[in-house]
C-alpha cells in the first residue's frame, strides 16, 4: 500500500455529531500501541503485534501521512482510519484507494465505525471526486461485512488468501454534481458551433 497523493496534508479536522477525524499526535502512541496490539482488534488482520517490539518500533507520532486519521472521541483516540493506494492486491484492486480502519474493542457497537469511515469517504469525494474505493476484509468478519454494506460497498470478489474466504467490495466512484443550464438556455441538439 502507498499513501494518497494528496497535495494539501493534513486537512482540517473532519467533525462529525460525536467523533473528530484528525492527523496523529504524539499523545496517540500508547492507543496505538493498545490497537495494533489487541488480539480483539487483529484477530481477522493476522493477529496482533507483540506489545515490546511496538514498544520500541513506533514513532513518537505514529502513521502520520496522507490518508491516516485518528478517530477521536472526546479528546481520546478510540480507532484509526486509512485511505491508502492499493499496490499489491487482487487485479480488481490494483491502484485505486483502499479503506481500512481499526477500532479500540470499547469503541465497539456504537456506530462509531460507520459515522468515522463515512466521513473518511465524505472527505476522500470532495479530494479525489470520481475515484472508487475498494475493502478487503475477510468473510468471516461479520461487522466488517455489516459496514461494508451500510458504506455501499458492492461485492466485486471472494478469494482465498492468508488460510482465509476473503471479501472484495468496491464503492463506485461519487457522482460529481451536473451543472445544470440556466433555465432560459436550452441545450442545443445537433450543433457543432
Amino acid at each position: 500500500m502507498e499513501a494518497l497523493e494528496i497535495a494539501a496534508w493534513p486537512p482540517e479536522p473532519i467533525r462529525t455529531e460525536r467523533l473528530v477525524l484528525r492527523e496523529s499526535e504524539a499523545r496517540d502512541r500508547a492507543a496505538f500501541i493498545e490497537l495494533l496490539a489487541s488480539p480483539e482488534v487483529n484477530a481477522y488482520l493476522g493477529g496482533p503485534r507483540p506489545r515490546d517490539v511496538l514498544e520500541r518500533e513506533l514513532p513518537e507520532v505514529p502513521e502520520r501521512w496522507p490518508g491516516s486519521f485518528v478517530v477521536d472521541l472526546d479528546g481520546a483516540m478510540i480507532g484509526q482510519i486509512l485511505l491508502r493506494r492499493a499496490t499489491k492486491h487482487r487485479p480488481a484492486a490494483v491502484g485505486k484507494a483502499d479503506l481500512g480502519y481499526l477500532f479500540l474493542p470499547r469503541a465497539w457497537g456504537s456506530g462509531y465505525a460507520t459515522e468515522a469511515c463515512s466521513a473518511a469517504l465524505g472527505w476522500f469525494d470532495g479530494v479525489l471526486p470520481g475515484e472508487p474505493v475498494v475493502l478487503a476484509t475477510q468473510t468471516a468478519n461479520t461487522g466488517s461485512m455489516r459496514l461494508a454494506a451500510k458504506l455501499g460497498f458492492i461485492e466485486v470478489e471472494r478469494f482465498e488468501a492468508w488460510g482465509a474466504d476473503q471479501w472484495l467490495g468496491m464503492r463506485p466512484p461519487a457522482r460529481r454534481p451536473v451543472e445544470s443550464a440556466p433555465q432560459n438556455q436550452r441545450p442545443r441538439s445537433g450543433s457543432t458551433s
